[in-house]
C-alpha cells in the first residue's frame, strides 16, 4: 500500500511511502481490539478508591440505650451501618485493576487498528518536521495546511521531540506520541492518523 507525502504546507512532495501489507493490510481481529482496549482502560484506572467500614469509622463505642424496655429495636452501636454517620457494607477497596496480555495479543491488536485506519483512508504522512523551540502558532499552521484542525487528531513522531510535543499539547483534540509508543487504542481513538516519514518504519518495527 502506498501512500503520498506531504509537505507542511498541505502540498504533495512528489514522494511515496510503502506500507507494509503484513500491518496495514490484514483482516483485523475484533476480539483482539476489544482486549487490548479493555486492558488499556483498566491499567489507567489508580483503584485507590476507599470506604471505611464498621469497624474503622471513629466512635460508637458507647451503647446508645439500653437493650430492653423502650419498644424500638436494639442498638449496640452508633455507627451500624444502618445509620447515618456509621460504616459502609462491603464498601471499596484499594486494589490493582491491571490486566496483562501478551505481546503477540498486544501487537495483533495494533496491526488490526492499522489495517482499520488504512481501510478507512484516515491516515496521512507528512515530511519529518521539527521546531528550533516550541511554537504553538507554526504547529496549527501545519494543521490547518493539512486539513486536519478540529478533527480529534493523532500525530506519530519518529522518537522524543520535545519541542513538536510542547508546541501541540494545549491544542485541543491533538495527541502527539512516538510512533512504538501508540497503543491500539490511542491509534483507533482518532479521526486522522498523522504520521511523519521517518515514523513509519519506527512504528513498523515496533510490530513486528
Amino acid at each position: 500500500m502506498k501512500l503520498e507525502v506531504y509537505k507542511q504546507d498541505g502540498t504533495k512532495s512528489g514522494e511515496t511511502v510503502e506500507l507494509s501489507k503484513e500491518i496495514f493490510e490484514i483482516e483485523p481481529n475484533d476480539h483482539v481490539i476489544y482486549l487490548a482496549v479493555k486492558a488499556y482502560l483498566a491499567n489507567q484506572r489508580q483503584g485507590t478508591h476507599k470506604a471505611k467500614e464498621r469497624s474503622e469509622v471513629s466512635g460508637g463505642g458507647k451503647k446508645p440505650w439500653k437493650q430492653k424496655g423502650r419498644g424500638g429495636a436494639r442498638a449496640g452501636t452508633t455507627r451500624s451501618p444502618l445509620w447515618i454517620g456509621g460504616g459502609s457494607i462491603f464498601g471499596p477497596k484499594p486494589r490493582d485493576y491491571r490486566q496483562k496480555l501478551n505481546k503477540k495479543v498486544l501487537a495483533l491488536a495494533r496491526r488490526s487498528a492499522l489495517s482499520y485506519k488504512a481501510k478507512a483512508n484516515q491516515i496521512l504522512v507528512v515530511e519529518d518536521f521539527n521546531f528550533e523551540a516550541p511554537k504553538t502558532k507554526d504547529f496549527i499552521s501545519i494543521l490547518n495546511a493539512l486539513k486536519v484542525k478540529g478533527k480529534r487528531t493523532l500525530l506519530l513522531t519518529n522518537g522524543t521531540q520535545e519541542n513538536v510535543y510542547k508546541s501541540g499539547r494545549n491544542v485541543p483534540k491533538i495527541n502527539i506520541l512516538e510512533a512504538n509508543k501508540a497503543s491500539a487504542y490511542d491509534l483507533l481513538n482518532n479521526q486522522v492518523l498523522v504520521l511523519q516519514k521517518s515514523a513509519v518504519n519506527l512504528l513498523e518495527s515496533s510490530i513486528n
